[in-house]
């Protein structure tokens, strides 16, 4: 780990590496970017990301290839209706001399892709909760810290929902993100399938280590916000709130709940953060806004007027913007 003489130093070094980390995706991953950008901004503000979108646009390979660009441990878990919590977490099983010993899931690793995670039962779900919050698991009475950096990576298909188990909000509310992956365009695929129908193998080179991510989500905490940023992200919260004082006239038309303080929380660290990554030492309310979409988007109900209406979560968003 280098050491920095102050942290604008810091900052600049972080701007750089995100350059060169988005270069390196970008040898597998066509596009993208936007997501890209907001996985890293993630991994950089210690938080969780679920990623949304039908099947084949490389949810799963954009989190293996985050992973490979990233000097870190890395675990896939496939989510299936038998899963139970103990293939995540780990059980204690009793060894030849008839003692308990505590095996380790596949929750121990500092990245962990939980692919399809809406196709367990809740149960199983249930066992990221707290891993996801305290970054440690409990498992008979005894709390096991989890490696540090720790990141849960969820990928969600929304179209087929049969025989699948919608996350509650309460376990929604852990993820700072809520990323929807659309359709590549024209020139994007184009340029996938050529990538993906030859005999050549991109190779990955490790641009970050564990101790690198550990120095600069602690640079991200302490970059300075004006008041009056801090005051937009904590009244666009608010807005979102049907029937209290700040509500917005949306949000009492077409919202039944709305977003909770960790998304006044996730607004300010992802600006921090989005603000570093575009070279500048302070974030705006633009950097606020750059990142509201997703950390609002899975943290407000619309009420069955909205529904009925057609009106989406996403046109709530721009409109309270």
């Amino acid at each position: 780990m280098k050491q920095f003489t102050s942290d604008k130093e810091a900052a600049d070094a972080l701007h750089h590496v995100y350059r060169e980390l988005t270069s390196e995706i970008s040898k597998v991953i066509v596009g993208q970017e936007e997501v890209v950008k907001l996985v890293l901004t993630a991994v950089f503000c210690q938080g969780h990301c679920l990623l949304v979108g039908v099947p084949g646009l490389a949810k799963t390979l954009l989190i293996q290839t985050i992973a490979s660009s990233l000097d870190m441990s890395f675990n896939r878990v496939q989510f299936t209706p038998d899963l139970m919590p103990s293939d995540i977490v780990g059980a204690e099983t009793m060894d030849n001399e008839r003692n308990f010993k505590f095996v380790t899931g596949p929750v121990f690793a500092n990245i962990v892709l939980a692919d399809e995670i809406n196709r367990t039962p809740p149960k199983t779900q249930a066992a990221l909760l707290e891993a996801m919050q305290e970054h440690a698991v409990t498992v008979a009475g005894h709390k096991y810290n989890l490696p540090r950096p720790f990141f849960v990576l969820a990928t969600q298909n929304p179209i087929e929902q049969e025989g699948t188990y919608p996350l509650p909000e309460a376990q929604l509310d852990r993820f700072m993100f809520n990323i929807t992956l659309d359709y590549p365009s024209y020139e994007s695929e184009l340029q996938i399938v050529k990538n993906t129908t030859g005999a050549a193998v991109s190779s990955l080179n490790k641009i970050l280590h564990a101790d690198d991510i550990l120095a600069f989500q602690q640079l991200v905490r302490r970059v300075p916000v004006v008041d009056n940023v801090v005051e937009y992200a904590v009244k666009l919260v608010h807005k979102t709130r049907p029937n209290m004082p700040m509500a917005s006239t949306q949000a009492n038309q077409y919202l039944e709940w709305g977003a909770g303080p960790r998304a006044s929380q996730h607004l300010i660290v992802g600006a921090k953060c989005n603000a570093i990554l575009n070279g500048k030492y302070s974030p705006d309310i633009e950097d606020v806004q750059a990142v509201a979409l997703p950390i609002l988007r899975h943290r407000i109900v619309r009420n069955f007027k909205a529904e009925a209406e057609g009106i989406t979560v996403e046109k709530i968003i721009q409109e309270l913007l």
